[in-house]
């Protein structure tokens, strides 16, 4: 068998089987309800009736039992329910309640069930599944599959749903390739944001403050602030205007803009005043009022493109269950910014926004890839419109050979999109970056422009974001960085260590307040702990990017000896020198500046 992406989804499909018989097996309370393949891995729900929670000791025995049943070289045979009433009630009186419910709920598709049978044709195992499946069980390697752990999730992912146990896993052709997998586990574990977080003291969230509400530390704040006065410098420099909406508007124009219709259960409501028949909704969007400011002016068509851009903080509601650290929240602030065009001027601003992302992530040294998302079941406007906004982003990414795949489906309820999804340092993909085209919104809220002709038309509207969510893209930050942010974003960048306090303090304290006059965040560590612990603390655990030692020789030569982050030391300089290379360093937005410096 050909060992490709989609014959190793068969494989980790079939080894779900032989994960949900392995459970079984051991624990003859557990009822079944689904177990997929996924991307990395597997799943499998399970309702253990007798109220046993699965342990880190339980995942063991399982993985034990599985590689068992590997051995026995079992077969995986299809089987075509000839009556699908008589089989629900067998999965009924077998307590299989999940399988009766997904077998009711498509019992006029064609329903097959896969059966794994012993050599002798003895039925073993069976669930509801469309397969396909490998042949038998030797395709399998035993010391290739790895149960990962135990997480809950409701039925149908309904909160209203019982909480069943859900068992991750993965399996390989190979143990090379799982143990390869399990070191991109360890990095990414290492990496998690929340880990970070906490102990680099960048952001947390507190449960009176209410989920997937972020709390911003000061050592956060100064990258975000970095990021923020970049966000703005480059926006001016490419034509776009700042501005600023409010955070709450009345119902009434997110019917206008058709949010109350295809939006409503992400949206936070205001109570209204008792006296008065209006009701307020946190804005989930910002583009309805960059909308009204456009209409707040009269256009024609050698006063467009108009960019308009904000930081703008929008409320949207998610499951309890789906809020994580930084990358999914309740609240957060898009750099989001909405392009007014004429037809002729499409393209070129598409390849602008194509072009300012591409710039952006290449200073954070990130690759990316491009998704072409159209339209949805659930849409507005015409579907001409629609066609014709697909065919304006192909012509955009085809005019300069760009590579991208068709997400069918996934586009925005008013209009198709370009997705970027952005690659991380250990190979993640992170949907950030955005391009929606918009034919509906500038239709329903009636905006003009007036042609060369005289006439007056109705602008083309794009939605772009660079960053996507402020809190999601420093997440994702924190993770591509492992925490070591370069100088240009460290919350403190130089570390200065007096070896005495008394003898060399004074000193490193003139170094300090002249790196503080050019524009360096420093810090002075005179504590009275050893010098080795300070470096180690400084490098180490909180990461910062370079420590100046100052000793008897320093004092005399007016200099600093510097050791860098990753690197250890890299040589003497006077201050003004190291000063001069950390300021161009963070000019440049470059990485470490002496790490070509002889030792």
């Amino acid at each position: 068998m050909e060992k490709n992406n989609e014959t190793l989804s068969i494989l980790r499909h079939s080894t779900s089987h032989i994960m949900a018989q392995a459970v079984q097996s051991l624990f003859p309370s557990a009822k079944l309800a689904i177990g997929p393949a996924t991307a990395e891995g597997f799943y499998y729900d399970f309702d253990l009736t007798d109220g046993h929670a699965f342990t880190e000791e339980d995942l063991v025995k399982i993985e034990e039992k599985m590689k068992e049943i590997i051995k026995q070289n079992l077969t995986f045979e299809r089987y075509e329910i000839p009556d699908v009433e008589a089989q629900i009630k067998a999965f009924k009186d077998e307590g299989e309640i999940y399988k009766a419910e997904l077998l009711e709920e498509h019992q006029n598709d064609n329903q097959t069930l896969y059966i794994t049978k012993d050599k002798d044709g003895n039925a073993l195992f069976n669930d509801l599944c469309a397969g396909p499946h490998l042949p038998n069980t030797s395709y399998i390697k035993a010391n290739a599959i790895k149960l990962l752990k135990v997480a809950g999730a409701y039925w149908r992912g309904n909160e209203k749903n019982k909480m069943l146990q859900r068992i991750y896993a993965t399996a390989y052709w190979t143990k090379e390739d799982l143990q390869n997998y399990l070191n991109f586990l360890a990095e990414a574990e290492k990496r998690d944001h929340r880990k970070l977080g906490a102990k680099l003291d960048l952001f947390s969230t507190r449960e009176e403050l209410g989920g997937g509400l972020v709390l911003w530390h000061p050592n956060l704040a100064i990258v975000r602030e970095q990021i923020e006065n970049y966000w703005r410098e480059e926006h001016r420099k490419r034509g776009y205007v700042i501005v600023n909406t409010p955070h709450i508007a009345k119902s009434k124009l997110w019917e206008i803009s058709g949010h109350a219709d295809h939006y409503k259960e992400n949206m936070f409501f205001i109570q209204k005043d008792e006296d008065s028949d209006d009701q307020f909704i946190l804005k989930p969007m910002n583009c309805p009022f960059h909308i009204l400011i456009y209409q707040a002016n009269r256009y024609s068509y050698r006063s467009l493109p108009l960019r308009m851009a904000e930081l703008g903080t929008v409320y949207r509601k998610e499951k309890s269950g789906a809020l994580s650290g930084l990358t999914r929240v309740q609240g957060f602030t898009q750099d989001d910014a909405h392009i007014f065009c004429t037809p002729e001027q499409l393209v070129d601003e598409i390849n602008g926004v194509i072009d300012f992302v591409a710039d952006t992530m290449k200073i954070f040294n990130m690759d990316f890839e491009v998704e072409l998302s159209t339209r949805p079941e659930s849409f507005v406007g015409e579907i001409e419109n629609w066609d014709k906004a697909e065919a304006g982003l192909k012509e955009a990414m085809d005019r300069r050979g760009m590579k991208y795949d068709i997400n069918e489906g996934d586009g925005a309820f008013y209009g198709p999109k370009i997705d970027f999804k952005i690659k991380d340092a250990i190979g993640r993909t992170w949907q950030c970056a955005t391009i929606q085209l918009d034919f509906n919104l500038p239709a329903r809220f009636d905006i003009k422009y007036q042609d060369k002709d005289g006439q007056l038309k109705t602008p083309l509207m794009l939605h772009r974001v660079i960053f996507g969510s402020m809190e999601r893209f420093h997440g994702i930050l924190i993770e591509h960085y492992a925490g070591c942010f370069p100088a240009w974003l460290a919350p403190t960048q130089v570390n200065l260590v007096p070896i005495s306090n008394e003898k060399h303090v004074d000193f490193a304290e003139k170094v300090y307040k002249k790196m503080r006059e050019a524009g360096i965040r420093v810090n002075l560590d005179d504590r009275s702990e050893s010098m080795n612990y300070k470096i180690r603390e400084s490098l180490q655990d909180k990461k910062i990017p370079y420590v100046c030692v100052i000793g008897d020789k320093e004092v005399e030569s007016n200099s600093v000896a510097v050791r860098a982050r990753g690197i250890g030391q890299v040589g003497t300089f006077t201050v003004d020198e190291f000063i001069e290379k950390v300021l161009e360093e963070i000019k440049t937005k470059s990485n470490n500046s002496f790490a070509k410096v002889e030792k």
